[in-house]
């Protein structure tokens, strides 16, 4: 299980037992959102990977959105 925490125009992704594996960010250079892991030394299992592409695959197609934050 991953749990995906939106903050600041990023998604924190957050393991079952509260590591946390990485952020997933929009490159707008690339126009596509892109994985990011908390470090190198960073394994991720079988399904949290599985639940990291679905995201990423949801966030390109519109499926999920991250919250712009408005600093006004």
């Amino acid at each position: 299980m991953v749990l995906f925490f939106p903050i600041h125009q990023e998604i924190d992704c957050i393991s079952g037992d509260g590591n946390i594996l990485g952020r997933i960010k929009f490159d707008g250079s690339k126009d596509e959102y892109i994985f990011y892991p908390a470090n190198e030394s960073i394994v991720l299992s079988g399904l949290e990977g599985a639940s990291i592409a679905e995201r990423l695959a949801g966030l390109e197609s519109g499926k999920y959105s991250i919250s712009m934050q408005d600093d006004d």
